[in-house]
């Protein structure tokens, strides 16, 4: 077999981002030590996206690993309480919180809506597999110690108060801290 130009140049490369890795690797000053924790950054606040956040925030927790959910944009929603509907300070505010369900109970599906019939086919589809809701996984996520942290950020830019917020959550935080909270996550996740 005759070693062409292309592959001795595939060869070469290959050799050099090996020794990149291996020098990487070696830097253990740039290293951050990945903790047993899993941090989630939660954007979306439709069903099938705080679903998955709060399973995997549970499982992690139950498993043993430390755990993690930044709130954020959409997102933040999902840890309104459910009796919240209007809040903010100015028409802008309320108009995006009037558009917005507010709580995990009253989210929405992101595709196949059916006008509503979506979300509700969805739960009864849990409940006859015995999957817990959202709005029950945030409460066993709290049991489990996984913390619940809302953006600051976004609470400011949407008018939302921490008294329009479910309790128990943790101090909101800014997106610098969000991410010192993924560096050191040895699994983090944006959904």
């Amino acid at each position: 077999m005759a070693i062409t130009e292309e592959r001795v140049e595939e060869i070469a490369t290959l050799a050099d981002l090996l020794q990149r890795v291996e020098a990487l690797e070696a830097d253990q000053e740039n290293q951050v030590k990945k903790k047993n924790k899993m941090t989630i950054i939660a954007w979306g606040g439709q069903l099938d996206r705080i679903w998955p956040t709060t399973i995997l925030a549970t499982t992690a927790a139950a498993s043993g690993m430390e755990a993690s959910v930044f709130f954020t944009f959409w997102g933040l929603f999902a840890i309104v309480k459910p009796g919240v509907r209007i809040t903010g300070d100015n028409w802008m505010q309320k108009m995006m919180s009037v558009m917005n369900p507010g709580s995990a109970e009253k989210a929405k599906l992101s595709h196949y809506q059916f006008m509503g019939a979506g979300p509700a086919m969805f739960k009864k589809l849990a409940d006859e597999q015995n999957v817990a809701k959202p709005d029950e996984l945030i409460g066993l996520a709290q049991e489990l110690g996984v913390r619940l942290i809302p953006c600051q950020m976004t609470m400011d830019l949407l008018g939302l108060k921490r008294e329009d917020l479910l309790d128990g959550l943790e101090e909101p935080i800014g997106a610098a801290t969000a991410i010192r909270e993924m560096r050191e996550a040895a699994i983090p996740l944006f959904i």
